[in-house]
């Protein structure tokens, strides 16, 4: 099929074209946002051209699809990565610089994607540019996020939620796709009837929207494979009531356009009330009825009604429970639509649906209300009863009369849908992302269904994708790495290892060095421009940056500063190496408690900042509205990595990876990925403090835990309570620290995350960092390690093991 050649005059002569066409403008003329889109609108016709080339390979191969369903996409800003992957950045920055355009202004103007939130959306994007890198056939499945999430302001210390309109100007990566439309129905009540000789089901009188599809392309890293990412829009099947509207009922007649826009007006629309619940519900069950619908439309499309195949041509992989009702809905589509017997449909979905667990806490182990799934999804409910019924019969053929063991283990019970339980019972494969949080899955979490099926159960730990972490995120250490061990790493991270000798090698670890002070200073620009906050980069870099949340433990962090600058204060004559303390997180809208420990967090900067000799010595500065172009600079400068997590609590992570390739050393719990890093970078090279996961349980299981014992035992920290009751941090609102002290030392469940219990072995940790800190040649050594052993977190890696242990995808060639 014919082609077009990118070089560098076809590419300029596409810019000018495009601007003058679409702008009516010259180049001189264009504002940066024209020069922009005629720019990304020229990379987009490259990538067209190898979306077209795939698509076709694609169906001329006939094989297997993995659909990957998440709830969120944490994209961050494709131009550069995109550019990257086609192996044109070059070409390009050779062209804009013959025209004239600054590249990285360009840059700037792109909105980031408001598809994602936190590690689950990052993580699924990886896996994106995993896949499509690794050649393996995949369409990532979502919602269109109007606003995604918010965008976070701190106004006196506060957090505070704001509109983040990302399609304000458009998306330049996507096009619609119309023709793949679908309806997708609410409520109602169904309706029985036999036809043919055999029961079937309608649903009447139900709410109907229209899913429309956005499709963004997906390119491999220099391979013809793209892959698609698809974001499914909500719209109103009639969005104007001409009748109504003539009836003088003018509000009315664009009553249902609204019911469907609030579909995809937010990311986690919030949950504490029923409208908010429900919405989610609704936005889950949208998502995976119009992938599914769409997925079989293709199948029957190249292999007719032979759906005993469909497990050999597509697998339906869910990310987290979110989008669990792929389940029921693959049944009820198979039943309802083509026909098929309930034994058929149920065997066919168990073979193309796998799940990814996320999280061991119980209570992000997601649960709807019976009485709400039935009554927004009538049909599914029936079908989840009627699952419930037999997954019940058959486990109870394995563990007979233990009814308290089967309704703990069941899909409905206790007057809950627990969606876990449903995707556990019902997928042919379930992992865990780290080797620890899979252990923890078969012997606490799932142990029930473990015991039952082993095999069904494994461990494949997360990875990011050393593309836009490395390459894209700090070209300064990838030039010098490609000076002095090759490119080779660029296509295979795993020939990261061969910097393993340089470690002992003094000339480089001072370039090293120099690459770390120019990201630094890089940082400092941007936290200026942005806060108009200076800091000073000869001090130590210390980040913390995920989701604000009580077991990620910020709060540990906050408490452990609060007592260094008592150190400071009470004795002059102390001393420490310089130290900036980087927090980055969003806390949700409705965690009261969270936002509390930001609040907690500014103002101790606030105190700092006033007291003449701590300013010398510390500093914090709370990142405000923490997204992937802010991580893109702040992991590069980061010396010391903060991964505090109670250990059993924390999954995988996969910021801990990111700062590790970038060169920054781990202080954090024996949790998640941790514990891997501990082992692929040794014992000597990342700095462990805490419990681990099995004294955890113990202390919980046991009830023993006291933590007025170790206030009672240790000045430091009694001192820290006294000013927080004293209302030395907020003198007009004593009730904010007063909470803070009360989730610690107050109620039934006391420090549920012992922070108190492990203040001691961080303490010791964080004086011996600094003692090393000082030694540049050991810390050096130890950071260069770091960036040498982390090849082994490529997402690369993960999509490869997720493919022979799941998936079983035959690559694309070319």
């Amino acid at each position: 099929m014919p082609t077009t050649i990118f070089n560098k005059d076809t590419i300029k002569q596409s810019i000018i074209n495009k601007v003058q066409r679409h702008n009516g403008v010259t180049l001189g003329e264009a504002s940066n946002l024209q020069l922009y889109k005629a720019v990304t609108e020229t990379i987009r016709d490259q990538m067209m051209q190898k979306w077209m080339i795939s698509r076709h390979a694609r169906h001329e191969a006939k094989g297997k699809r993995v659909y990957y369903l998440s709830i969120e996409y944490l994209l961050g800003r494709l131009m550069d990565c995109n550019l990257i992957n086609l192996a044109s950045k070059g070409v390009y920055k050779e062209a804009l610089d013959e025209l004239g355009i600054d590249m990285s202004k360009l840059m700037s103007e792109e909105p980031e994607p408001a598809l994602g939130n936190g590690g689950l959306g990052r993580l699924a994007a990886c896996f994106m540019d995993s896949l499509a890198s690794e050649q393996l056939p995949a369409m990532g499945c979502t919602i269109r996020y109007e606003y995604g999430l918010f965008r976070q302001k701190l106004i006196d210390g506060q957090q505070v939620e704001m509109p983040d309109n990302w399609l304000r100007n458009g998306n330049v990566w996507e096009q619609p796709a119309f023709e793949d439309a679908c309806i997708i129905s609410f409520g109602g009540r169904i309706e029985e009837a036999e036809e043919n000789g055999r029961k079937v089901f309608r649903t009447v009188d139900a709410d109907v929207i229209e899913a429309v599809p956005y499709d963004m392309p997906v390119v491999g890293y220099e391979n013809n494979c793209v892959n698609t990412l698809r974001t499914w829009s909500a719209r109103a099947v009639e969005s104007f009531n001409l009748r109504a509207f003539g009836d003088g009922n003018h509000l009315g007649a664009s009553e249902s356009k609204g019911l469907a826009e609030v579909i995809n007006k937010v990311l986690y629309p919030e949950d504490r009330h029923y409208e908010g619940k429900s919405l989610r519900l609704k936005q889950q069950y949208f998502m995976v009825s119009a992938t599914l619908q769409y997925a079989l439309k293709q199948f029957k499309k190249y292999y007719g009604n032979n759906f005993d195949i469909l497990p050999d041509k597509a697998v339906f992989h869910i990310n987290d429970t979110h989008p669990a009702l792929a389940i029921p809905e693959m049944m009820r589509l198979l039943i309802d639509q083509e026909g098929l017997s309930w034994e058929m449909a149920e065997r066919i979905t168990s073979r193309c649906m796998a799940y990814t667990n996320h999280t061991v806490m119980a209570e992000a182990l997601e649960k709807w209300p019976v009485d709400m799934m039935k009554n927004i999804l009538p049909r599914i409910f029936m079908i989840l009863e009627e699952l419930n019924k037999r997954v019940c019969e058959r486990l109870f053929l394995s563990y007979p009369d233990q009814w308290e063991r089967i309704g703990h283990m069941a899909i409905i019970g206790y007057g809950q849908v627990h969606m876990a339980n449903l995707c556990v019972a019902m997928c042919y494969s379930v992992n865990g992302v780290s080797q620890l949080h899979g252990k923890i899955l078969c012997d606490s979490t799932f142990h029930d269904y473990y015991l039952l099926n082993p095999r069904k159960f494994s461990a494949i730990t997360n990875g990011i994708t050393h593309r836009r972490w490395l390459l894209s995120a700090n070209p300064g250490l990838t030039g010098l790495l490609k000076e002095t061990i090759g490119d080779g790493f660029t296509k295979d991270a795993a020939k990261l290892t061969d910097l393993i000798p340089y470690a002992d090698d003094a000339a480089f670890r001072e370039k090293f060095d120099q690459v770390k002070k120019q990201n630094k200073e890089r940082l400092a620009k941007l936290i200026m421009d942005r806060q108009g906050i200076k800091i000073d980069p000869d001090f130590i870099f210390d980040t913390q940056s995920k989701r604000l949340h009580e077991y990620k433990r910020q709060l540990l962090n906050a408490l452990h500063i609060n007592v260094l600058f008592n150190r400071i204060v009470d004795d002059p004559n102390f001393t420490m190496p310089p130290r900036l303390f980087l927090f980055g997180a969003k806390a949700a809208p409705g965690y009261w408690l969270a936002k509390q420990i930001i609040r907690y967090i500014n103002e101790l900067a606030k105190k700092i900042d006033e007291h003449p000799r701590a300013r010398t010595m510390l500093k914090i500065v709370y990142i405000e509205n923490y997204d992937v172009s802010t991580a893109e600079v702040l992991i590069p400068a980061t010396e010391i990595s903060e991964q505090l997590s109670t250990a059993g609590k924390e999954a995988s992570g996969t910021g801990n990876m990111k700062f590790m390739m970038n060169g920054a050393v781990t202080l954090g719990t024996m949790d998640g990925a941790n514990v891997e890093i501990y082992e692929q970078v040794g014992q000597e090279n990342i700095y462990i403090f805490g419990m681990r996961s099995d004294t955890v349980d113990q202390l919980r299981r046991e009830g023993s835990y006291r933590p007025w014992s170790i206030v009672e035992n240790n000045a430091e920290i009694r001192k820290v309570m006294n000013q927080w009751q004293s209302g030395w941090i907020l003198p007009n609102e004593p009730y904010v620290m007063n909470a803070i002290r009360g989730s610690l030392l107050e109620g039934d469940v006391a420090d549920p995350y012992f922070v108190l219990k492990d203040f001691g072995s961080y303490s010791m940790a964080n004086m011996r960092i600094m003692d090393d800190y000082q030694n540049r040649d050991k810390w050096l050594k130890m950071a260069v390690l770091n960036t040498a052993t982390s090849g082994f977190f490529s997402s690369d890696r993960t999509i490869r093991e997720y493919n022979e242990k799941v998936w079983r995808i035959q690559k694309l060639e070319g």
